[in-house]
């Protein structure tokens, strides 16, 4: 995997919930943390960010709360979908990889 785990502890089981958190940390660190994108404080970026995530799931008939495997994925195409307006396709690419690098890690 890359050199960014996004808070993911490799030696423990790698749950739906954790690939959840991943996605937000890596949505947060594409757009907001190290970006063009200035919205204040990083709490306020923070919390930007897991909306557009939550509103992914949404969108794509997922829980946030209770992910599944399968609304993950849908939830990352969204997400993907959504960054095409702001990023570089191969920043994409690179996320969306390393995201499913930890998919393929869920049981």
């Amino acid at each position: 995997m890359s050199n960014n785990n996004y808070g993911v502890n490799l030696d423990k089981p790698i749950t739906p919930v954790v690939v959840r958190d991943a996605v937000v940390e890596c949505f947060y660190g594409a757009h907001c943390k190290d970006s063009e994108i200035e919205m204040g404080d990083d709490e306020t970026s923070h919390t930007y960010c897991e909306s557009v995530v939550k509103k992914a799931f949404t969108d794509s008939g997922g829980d946030f709360e209770n992910p599944t495997k399968e609304s993950l994925q849908k939830a990352l195409g969204q997400l993907a979908e959504f960054s095409k307006n702001f990023r570089n396709p191969e920043i994409i690419k690179q996320h969306f990889g390393e995201m499913m690098e930890l998919m393929n890690k869920l049981k």
